[in-house]
């Protein structure tokens, strides 16, 4: 009997103790919510690595509101859409043959004004792209001091290699459906890859058609009707604003600094320019094909006739420049330079990129487009004594530009290119300081990830409260 006593006892008091243990063991608020994520998003990665880095950034500050953001659900409503949008987008070629794409617009968060992101027109676009990029327009947005919310859109359309009578009856179609959900009060896209000024110009004026609106519900427009000067470059010298405010604060004087750039888009294109006008000596650009090392610097002149002017590959910037060396495929981070600027696309950046950045000295790395690093290569970055800023801070020059653009067509006015380059060089120095302060205050001084997600968030997390629960 004893014996059966102390058998029970002992099956008692592991129940007792297992009970204890999973009390203790209690998943935290920030674990239960990524868990959700990629249960509700399955095959989504880009959606789940874009909140995974978010969230984990912002523990300090989601434990000190914990009892608050879960009771109110706030974490669950900020990774879910506030709409999202897929659509068929039906048009007809110039063999007179019948083409279909997916269209897409992920309204994300509209707590401190309309959403505001870009539309991108390419084929590697689908629903978890979208919505990481959607879900980064936040808190970018959020950062810029502007009144604008979160969102992104595009389709899987691919305008390269389309005559123009292809890419309007693309672009016609696409708007049939967009104009439903869009309007300058509600949702202002702008460009993206593969959506330049002569995509804008066929939506905006199917828009105005259908609607019978002129309102500035695009931005990226023409400047001859309600187009911002600036805009082009806006992204790529706001990366250069931030990069130098970046360096300063830590000391360290951007000109005369070797930079290696990926990109030669707009972003890539206008980050030379500006590093260059800063006394920066910037040796690299890429294509989709391969990349140039040009050890007399990039001639930007030359970059924007063979990209913008003739649009053609890279060797065509090699055949101007004799001094420069072009390689095929992938490699521009074996570069050896002080300040890497990834321009790209995303997940460009990976591990071994930034193991061989460090060992070549590199002591920066700036992002110019969207999550162009991997989450290992970021944790690599920062845990070695270089400088990350994250996209979200450090390319917010662009959507900048567009809510100026915004605020352009309100009041029916045109501002000059200098004017619009000195609104832009203010937020981004502003920018910078709020993200380096937010990163202090939570004891995370020069983590800028976390700084420049910890700002965001807060900003959106106040006005979502205020809001109620919708």
């Amino acid at each position: 009997m004893q014996d059966v006593m102390s058998t029970a006892g002992s099956n008692g008091n592991r129940r007792i103790k297992s009970i204890i243990t999973k009390e203790d063991e209690k998943m935290s608020y920030v674990d239960e919510v990524l868990e959700r994520v990629i249960a509700q998003n399955p095959a989504q990665p880009e959606f789940h690595q874009a909140v995974k880095e978010v969230l984990e950034s912002l523990r300090p500050v989601i434990e000190e509101h914990e009892a608050d953001y879960r009771r109110e659900a706030l974490l669950e409503r900020l990774t879910t859409p506030e709409r999202q949008i897929l659509f068929r987008v039906p048009w007809v070629d110039d063999k007179g043959q019948v083409q279909v794409n997916n269209g897409y617009r992920v309204q994300f968060n509209s707590a401190i004004g309309p959403y505001k992101g870009g539309l991108r027109f390419h084929p590697s676009v689908n629903l978890s792209i979208i919505k990481f990029l959607g879900f980064e327009q936040i808190f970018k947005n959020s950062l810029t001091g502007l009144p604008i919310g979160g969102g992104k859109g595009g389709a899987d359309f691919n305008p390269k290699g389309k005559s123009d009578r292809e890419v309007m009856a693309f672009c016609q179609s696409f708007m049939q459906e967009l104009y439903r959900h869009i309007g300058a009060f509600v949702d202002v896209p702008a460009g993206d890859i593969g959506v330049g000024g002569r995509e804008i110009g066929y939506l905006y004026g199917e828009y105005k058609k259908i609607t019978g609106l002129y309102e500035g519900v695009l931005t990226g427009k023409g400047l001859t009707y309600g187009g911002s000067l600036a805009r082009t470059q806006a992204t790529g010298y706001g990366l250069v604003y931030f990069a130098e405010e970046m360096l300063k604060a830590n000391g360290i004087d951007l000109k005369d600094k070797t930079v290696a750039i990926s990109g030669a888009g707009n972003v890539a294109t206008y980050a030379i320019e500006k590093a260059e006008q800063l006394g920066a000596h910037v040796v690299t650009c890429t294509d989709s094909t391969g990349w140039i090392y040009d050890p007399d610097g990039i001639d930007v002149a030359t970059l924007k006739d063979v990209k913008e002017v003739k649009r053609a590959r890279l060797t065509e910037y090699k055949a101007a420049r004799p001094n420069a060396i072009y390689h095929e495929g992938k490699g521009v981070w074996t570069t050896k330079c002080d300040v890497a600027m990834p321009c790209a696309t995303q997940n460009e950046l990976v591990l071994d990129d930034a193991k061989t950045l460090k060992s070549n000295g590199c002591i920066a790395v700036c992002e110019g487009a969207n999550m162009p690093t991997t989450l290992e290569a970021t944790q690599f970055i920062q845990s070695n004594g270089m400088f990350f800023t994250p996209g979200k801070a450090s390319n917010a020059g662009g959507v900048a530009t567009s809510a100026l653009e915004m605020t352009q067509n309100s009041e029916r006015l045109s501002w000059t290119f200098d004017e619009v380059d000195s609104k832009l060089q203010n937020i981004m120095v502003g920018l910078f300081r709020n993200v380096d302060s937010a990163a202090k205050k939570y004891g995370m001084e020069g983590n800028y990830v976390a700084g420049a997600n910890i700002a965001g968030f807060l900003k959106v997390a106040d006005a979502m409260k205020a809001q109620g629960i919708v």
